[in-house]
Parts: structure tokens; sequence; C-alpha cells
């Protein structure tokens, strides 16, 4: 089931959307999104920076040529933004039940499984032996 191609699709399509929905909040310019990165010391260029970092890797996993490093992108960003919750930010943000932490750690995980049903393709991309 792990392998299923629409598995695989609906953990794309979950990172996509969690990501997408985040884009909104940084390039809005939201209270929430300007509060953590000034909290970061980054605002306003870590925020834009991240969404667009961001939005690289939702169009990455989308298409299926480049899901591999979609999702290995994916992957670093939420080691970072969940890094940035547990050393600097805290779980729970402004009261928000810690949903953003809770959102990173499900597009770490999706990202993960993409990278491990895919590991044929990156064992290519490393030129690594079994």
């Amino acid at each position: 089931m792990i392998k299923s191609p629409k598995f695989s699709w609906f953990l794309r399509i979950l990172v996509a959307l969690i990501l997408l929905q985040t884009l909104f909040f940084k390039f809005s310019g939201a209270v929430e999104s300007v509060f953590i990165f000034r909290t970061l010391g980054v605002e306003p260029y870590g925020r834009i920076g991240a969404g667009i970092v961001e939005l690289i890797a939702v169009v990455l996993i989308i298409v299926p040529q480049t899901k591999t490093i979609g999702a290995f992108l994916g992957f670093g960003l939420m080691v970072a933004a969940i890094g940035a919750h547990v050393l600097f930010l805290g779980i729970e943000l402004q009261n928000d039940g810690g949903l953003l932490f809770f959102m990173a750690v499900i597009v770490l995980i999706c990202c993960a499984l993409l990278l491990y049903i895919n590991k044929s393709v990156m064992r290519n991309a490393l030129l690594i032996k079994n």
C-alpha cells in the first residue's frame, strides 16, 4: 500500500495544500507570520524567502518528475521549522494550540514517506550502489 501511486499522490497533495495554505499568511504579512519571523530576527526577508522556497517545494512535489527533489526540500524546510519551534518559538504560538507545529510535523512525515517510497530515485541521483 505504501508504494501505491494513489498513496503517493495523497501525500503530495496533502503537503502541497498545507504549504500553500501557510504561503498565504507569509506573503500577505499576516500578524502571526510576522510575529514568528520577527521573533527569529529575520523579518521580512526570512518570511518572504521561506515563502519562496516553500512555493518552489510545492511545485517540485506536484510535478511527477521532480517529486523526490520537492520532498527532499520540504523535509529540510520542516526540519528547520520544527527546530525553530523547539529552540526559539515554543510549540504553541499566540494561542494556536500548537497547530503550526503539528502541521510542520505532518509535512515532515509526509515528505519522509515520499523519500522512502522514492528511495531508488535518490540512490540513482546520488550514484549509490545497493
